[in-house]
């Protein structure tokens, strides 16, 4: 507690103006140095940015070049697991030699906290994370904000992506973040372990889709097939205690999290509308898994899982794409095929796809239904700079370099996520395709860029838990036998959230 406090004041003693940067007056210094040290935009050129009425952004942005300095960037593991981040920081490196700029990897956990870390001069430079964990920065003056319109990709960059980084300070609205790529749910599944006439008994509409892709409900009736074979194989296979998957659910049905488009913490929303119909479809759904879907053990086994036929299907984020592959790779090989042909069969049977369709009545059972889109909870990755640099010039010039053209088609290349920049989108198709239209349409739910955010996770998960333990009670001790039961679980766990806020937190 006492670190903290120390913390707190001494960024208040740093930060003496609105947004002044707490690692010195404009990061106007050079020379050698390491951590919180860096460089600046090629040709000295990075961009003002004032905002009218609020605060020039060229009194941190000078756009002078800080030179022979080195930032440190912390990004996220499967980026530097899967060899990308160290593509990129090769590529920014030679580019700006000559002015001795070197970006290099933070080595912290990616989960760091810089509200802790910053202010003892530990925190990274540039930093990557979801928009919900980045915004919250935003309050302590822990980020800067960044002059978004004077960055080449900003025009290529959709609204909605860049409304997960704006914030507004006495009236004046800036953007705290540069978006990289969406995230949101999508399905995965093995095209291999069809039935071999799924073309004439499971394609009802014949658009040469399998009608399980397209549903819950057909996705609920295969996978009671595949349970019933007694094989030790299943269907469907999600961990359900986690807030992010299993959230949208309530979504669909009228649940929220916050009031207000996710800005006002009074108005909680996880039991509104019939929300509790989409929690029962999580319960039908819990019935045909083992207990792993009441934790995170399928989350973690998914992988190794769907590769050896385990699992039929999943549902996670586009960006572990190749680390499903490669799982199904491995496995391939394991049965004796070369690494070539391994490699393409994976590439032909891993198939990534949008969220199947809820039935309106949430009656997984019901023979044609009425069907409605899966509203999923999703967030905008991007990169924010700390407040605690002294290079913030050659901080933006990384993030610009990081967000062209090229390194985002790396990137989506690499790592298979849903670029931000829409010609990026454009030119790789596919899911990027599906994804754009499900955020355009509503169909995406952008996580909260309020602090209050940090609290839903706890309440959320307790909940989800207790739900999917449901499945697995006898008779006599379940708790959600009722529609009326689950909403009251669902009520209980907007008072929690919102006693956290208000109570322990003491912010909205």
């Amino acid at each position: 507690m006492k670190k903290k406090i120390t913390a707190l004041v001494l960024s208040g003693v740093l930060c003496t103006g609105l947004f002044c940067g707490c690692g010195g007056e404009g990061g106007q210094q050079s020379g050698e140095g390491t951590g919180q040290t860096g460089a600046g935009q090629a040709g000295g050129e990075t961009g003002t940015g004032e905002n009218a009425g609020g605060v020039d952004l060229s009194n941190i942005f000078s756009g002078e070049l800080e030179r022979n300095v080195t930032i440190r960037v912390l990004e996220n593991d499967t980026a530097i697991e899967q060899g990308y981040f160290q593509e990129l920081i090769d590529a920014f490196n030679a580019k700006y030699a000559e002015y001795g700029i070197v970006a290099v990897d933070a080595n912290m956990d990616q989960y760091s906290n810089l509200a802790d870390d910053g202010p003892y001069g530990y925190g990274p430079d540039v930093l990557y994370q979801a928009n919900d964990v980045l915004m919250k920065y935003v309050e302590g003056k822990h980020i800067y904000p960044i002059p978004a319109e004077s960055l080449e990709c900003f025009s290529q960059i959709t609204e909605n992506a860049w409304n997960a980084y704006q914030a507004t300070v006495n009236g004046v609205q800036y953007y705290m973040g540069v978006p990289v790529n969406v995230q949101s749910s999508m399905l995965y599944y093995r095209k291999d372990l069809l039935p071999e006439d799924w073309e004439t008994t499971w394609d009802k509409n014949g658009n040469q889709v399998p009608d399980m892709v397209e549903n819950w409900n057909d996705m609920y009736r295969y996978s009671q097939e595949i349970v019933a074979r007694n094989d030790g194989c299943y269907g469907y296979m999600r961990s359900l205690y986690d807030v992010y998957f299993s959230s949208g659910f309530l979504f669909s049905y009228g649940g929220y999290v916050f009031g207000d488009q996710n800005t006002n913490a009074d108005d909680l929303g996880f039991s509104a509308g019939n929300a509790e119909i989409g929690a029962n479809v999580l319960l039908q759904q819990a019935a045909l898994m083992n207990e792993g879907c009441i934790d995170d053990s399928i989350t973690v086994s998914a992988y190794s899982k769907l590769a050896d036929g385990t699992y039929f299907a999943t549902m996670t984020t586009p960006d572990v794409y190749t680390l499903f592959l490669k799982e199904l790779r491995l496995a391939y090989q394991a049965q004796g095929m070369s690494e070539e042909e391994a490699g393409a069969l994976a590439e032909e049977n891993l198939v990534i796809t949008e969220i199947p369709k809820l039935p309106a009545s949430g009656d997984l059972t019901e023979e044609d239904p009425e069907l409605i889109p899966l509203k999923a909870m999703g967030g905008v990755n991007g990169y924010a700079i700390s407040a605690y640099t002294k290079s913030p010039n050659a901080c933006l010039a990384f993030v610009e370099f990081a967000t062209g053209y090229e390194m985002m088609l790396r990137r989506n290349e690499m790592l298979g996520i849903v670029p931000a920049r829409s010609d990026v989108a454009d030119a790789v198709g596919g899911v990027s395709e599906i994804m754009y239209h499900n955020l355009d349409a509503g169909n995406i739910v952008v996580m909260p860029s309020i602090r209050a955010v940090e609290q839903i996770w706890t309440p959320g998960q307790t909940f989800f838990e207790d739900l999917a333990k449901d499945a697995f009670r006898p008779e006599a001790e379940k708790k959600y036998k009722t529609l009326d039961d689950i909403k009251s679980g669902l009520a209980s766990v907007d008072v929690q959230i919102y006693d956290a806020v208000h109570t322990l937190a003491g912010t909205n």
